[in-house]
């Protein structure tokens, strides 16, 4: 017997129970006999994370991992899309078409190449419910990458082969559900009763796999709204890559094994260019005097910012910058959360009301006395930047709530024209695995807060989860209000950022609650080949992050 330390911080009231196993008990079957339930997708044994069919062997301190939880939510998305390749491949006889392509909100929009009726979503849901009742075991299997790429080109699955050209292990992890076979980028659950809450829907070209909200599993209902705006863009970034024959790592590999980045790279840009240079005349057009540029951490908003005022200077217009992170609550007015820190996301930290009588008085053509946002003291300061606007001024407010009503609900809509910019990431893995923004972004932050800040990555990731809640509850609610949605990923970013984000990475150590992250992420850039930095403009979106810019950022 062994005994079982249980670390539960679930509010279960069996934080820290002692329990004594037989030696090889299954992690999912003590979990299941302990809570009743199939609420936990994988579990930390001793630090370490592993999937719910591993035997206990010795002595150990396991903490369970709720699907709720950012890894675990991860594990359920995973393990929801080989679901439904699984029942694809099963009504359908084949599941070479289904190419899952974006993130839309809490679902993911799967490309099929045609218009799929309500029927057909039918069908395929009720396979899927009934493979969920049947409690299908997913099983990992270990393969060679000779046998893994042969059963690849068998189904059609050309992209996944080219991959593991590129891969340098000599063996792969693949999953089965039944005869269903297939690779995935990351942990699963262990079986399909795990996975009961989902929706379907057909759109576009395609279907959407709905998911519940991360805190939303167990309602009776998964409450739903297509964000079209954000498609519409995906889809047209997707056709970019498309465009330059870039849809999947092993194609952006290729491009820097052939010596070809630089063309790629130098499309991209222009690309970005004409539609930076597209919205500057929809802004002179409109004769727009408050342009609001919004969007979530790490999305280039501030290079952005600058491209876009170059744009405007040259057809005449001339732009002040105005950051809303001088217009902060006074610190004693600041809102404190539940930790004890100040709470500098949530809208209510900012002076709407000041710069609502601000941007009052600019249109009317008052001077006014711009504040600056002393962070040490936590106040505004008044140095005398006087700013009064005059025919040609327009004014470019950047900053996260940029977009939310309530903080220009006083100025005239036909004066205001809103931008929301997020790195959306236009390439996958291969055709069932995704590349999330998010990681994008948090690649990003890294690199950024390691060269201008000094901050740990450890500290970086530490904190990602605080900052995606801001964007949940603070900039994602409002993104489909805006005027143009820009974004600011690159096609060729990831071999770019690879050089710099892999040695920050490398830093965390094992046992630190930072660690599955980083080994997340490092194994995710393994994937991708590095591309030499000096080919990247001066003025690209990427000098933000990796610096030698030349807006001095």
């Amino acid at each position: 017997m062994l005994k079982v330390t249980l670390k539960d911080n679930i509010e279960k009231e069996k934080n820290n129970t002692v329990y004594e196993v037989p030696n090889g008990t299954v992690i999912k079957d003590f979990l299941e006999e302990v809570y009743g339930d199939k609420s936990f997708v994988a579990a930390k044994v001793n630090g370490k994370l592993l999937e719910l069919p591993n035997e206990i062997t010795k002595a150990s301190v396991i903490e369970p991992v709720e699907r709720n939880s950012a890894i675990g939510y991860d594990m359920y998305k995973r393990s929801l899309v080989m679901l439904f390749l699984a029942a694809y491949s099963s009504v359908y006889g084949e599941c070479r078409n289904p190419e899952v392509q974006h993130s839309l909100g809490n679902a993911y929009y799967i490309s099929i190449g045609r218009t799929v009726s309500g029927d057909e979503v039918k069908k395929i849901k009720e396979k899927m419910l009934s493979m969920v009742k049947s409690d299908l075991v997913i099983e990992k299997k270990v393969k060679t990458k000779k046998e893994a790429e042969e059963y690849f080109e068998e189904q059609g699955w050309n992209e996944k082969a080219r991959l593991l050209h590129f891969r340098r292990t000599a063996t792969i992890n693949l999953y089965n559900i039944g005869d269903f076979s297939d690779y995935f980028y990351g942990y699963m659950v262990p079986s399909t009763g795990y996975l009961d809450d989902f929706d379907l829907k057909s759109y576009s070209e395609g279907i959407l796999l709905i998911m519940p909200g991360r805190k939303d599993f167990d309602k009776k209902d998964i409450v739903y709204k297509v964000p079209e705006k954000l498609f519409v863009t995906l889809d047209k970034s997707e056709n970019w890559g498309k465009l330059q024959n870039v849809s999947f790592v092993a194609d952006l590999n290729q491009m820097i094994v052939d010596k070809r980045q630089h063309d790629m790279i130098l499309m991209q840009e222009a690309l970005m260019e004409k539609q930076m240079a597209d919205i500057a005349e929809m802004i002179v057009a409109g004769n727009k005097k408050v342009i609001l540029v919004a969007g979530p951490s790490s999305s280039g908003k501030t290079t952005f910012s600058q491209r876009l005022s170059i744009e405007l200077r040259a057809r005449g217009i001339r732009p002040h910058a105005v950051s809303l992170d001088n217009f902060f609550l006074e610190r004693a007015e600041t809102r404190i959360k539940e930790n004890g820190e100040y709470d500098f996301e949530s809208f209510e930290t900012m002076d709407m009301k000041l710069f609502e009588s601000h941007m009052e008085k600019l249109l009317g053509g008052e001077t006014v006395d711009m504040p600056r946002f002393d962070f040490n003291v936590g106040m505004k300061k008044y140095e005398g930047n006087y700013l009064k606007l005059e025919k040609d001024d327009v004014i470019i407010a950047e900053g996260i709530h940029a977009l939310n009503p309530a903080m220009t609900r006083s100025l005239p809509r036909e004066s205001r024209f809103n931008i929301y910019i997020s790195a959306l990431t236009q390439i996958n893995i291969d055709a069932h695995n995704r590349i999330a923004t998010s990681d994008v972004r948090l690649l990003r932050r890294l690199i950024r807060d390691d060269r201008t800040r000094g901050n740990d990555p450890a500290k970086t990731i530490r904190m990602w989860e605080d900052v995606q809640k801001g964007e949940r509850e603070n900039i994602f609610p409002y993104q489909e209000q805006c005027d143009v949605m820009f974004n600011s990923s690159l096609i060729y970013e990831l071999p770019a950022i690879k050089i710099y984000a892999e040695p920050l990475l490398y830093k965390i150590n094992e046992d630190a609650e930072e660690f599955y992250e980083a080994k997340r992420l490092l194994k995710f850039l393994d994937y991708i080949l590095g591309m030499d930095i000096s080919l990247v403009p001066s003025n690209s979106i990427l000098r933000e992050f990796v610096g030698g810019g030349c807006f001095g950022i």
